[in-house]
């Protein structure tokens, strides 16, 4: 658990026996690529550090179309966590893009840490900021052609090209994935 424990300290200061405190709250998770990790329409009841493996966040619109969001990677939060906190159903699918293995904490025990871990609430807020900072990626500016928001995701995600699905990234894009195909011949 290595990886999470390096990941909390970015955030705030803590000793050994705090940090195997939490570790210790902390279970193993594996998902199958297309699994969910919360679904909309459910209320979100855990919190994930992804280990290993690639999220997507996604929706559908009102045209029916499946709509990618924001990719989350490796030593990355992954959680809804608005409706996590108010207890309310989601409005976005969290999916496995690959197979990935998480560490997953329950809302209890997410929420216990508080009262035993003195700074987690700093902590906490923290580490959820940035995750919600990172899944906030706004839809494709419409300004941008085609090629230039594939160039722009390139060089903000390069390890994600060959990763995930290429309809994943046409739809994050907001291309059919045969522009996107296009797109790739004419970029190399």
């Amino acid at each position: 658990m290595n990886a999470f424990s390096t990941f909390v300290l970015q955030y705030g200061a803590l000793n050994e026996g705090q940090i195997a405190l939490i570790e210790n709250k902390a279970t193993q998770l594996e998902l199958q690529k297309e699994e969910y990790f919360s679904e909309a329409g459910k209320i979100p009841r855990q919190v994930g550090f992804i280990l290993e493996g690639v999220m997507r966040g996604c929706y559908y619109n009102d045209k029916g179309e499946e709509i990618t969001r924001c990719f989350m990677s490796e030593n990355s939060l992954v959680v809804d966590y608005v409706s996590f906190e108010a207890d309310a159903p989601a409005s976005e699918y969290i999916q496995a893009c690959t197979d990935c293995r998480l560490l997953a904490f329950s809302k209890q025990d997410w929420e216990a840490l508080s009262g035993s871990v003195p700074g987690w609430d700093q902590i906490r807020d923290r580490m959820v900021r940035m995750c919600m900072f990172q899944k906030s990626r706004k839809a494709p500016v419409i300004s941008q052609n085609a090629t230039s928001r594939y160039l722009e995701f390139l060089e903000k995600h390069p390890f994600l090209v060959n990763r995930v699905p290429l309809a994943y990234i046409a739809s994050y894009l907001g291309v059919t994935q045969q522009s996107l195909s296009r797109i790739r011949r004419n970029v190399r």
